[in-house]
């Protein structure tokens, strides 16, 4: 078989996409900005996996804790281009350290914040509920 198409260099672009997210931020004309995102390598899904994972031996046991929440929240901070969660200036503007406070700041609406959650998931290939991924990324 020809391999050649999976030389490294041959593959296409990350998908990207823009959206609009929230109508609570309006551009000059009233409009709604549309949020930028391109998806993230595996490499770095696996970081932020590693991340919310923390391991506690207790009388002689492995108890693993995975932190669903703050790893779908750091996928979509890590998926969106525009407006970048991780920003000083936008940090700071919220009084946040931490860019997970400053997403659930921003899309402080329920909706919008599952809304973000399910474009990042859908845009870096988990076609799955976000359920499915997180049961994927404790195995």
């Amino acid at each position: 078989m020809d391999m050649s198409a999976f030389m490294k260099g041959k593959a296409k672009q990350l998908p990207e996409e823009e959206k609009v997210i929230t109508k609570l931020y309006e551009d000059e004309e009233g409009q709604a900005i549309p949020f930028k995102f391109k998806a993230i390598p595996t490499t770095l899904v696996d970081r932020i996996k590693d991340d919310c994972t923390t391991i506690q031996h207790i009388k002689g046991q492995r108890i693993e804790s995975f932190e669903r929440d703050r790893f779908s929240c750091r996928i979509g901070i890590e998926t969106t281009v525009f407006p970048d969660f991780k920003n000083a200036e936008l940090l700071q503007s919220y009084n946040c350290i931490d860019p997970v406070d400053l997403a659930k700041a921003i899309l402080n609406l329920p909706g919008e914040y599952t809304e973000w959650i399910q474009t990042c998931s859908r845009l870096n290939g988990f076609d799955d509920t976000i359920e499915d991924l997180v049961k994927k990324a404790k195995n």
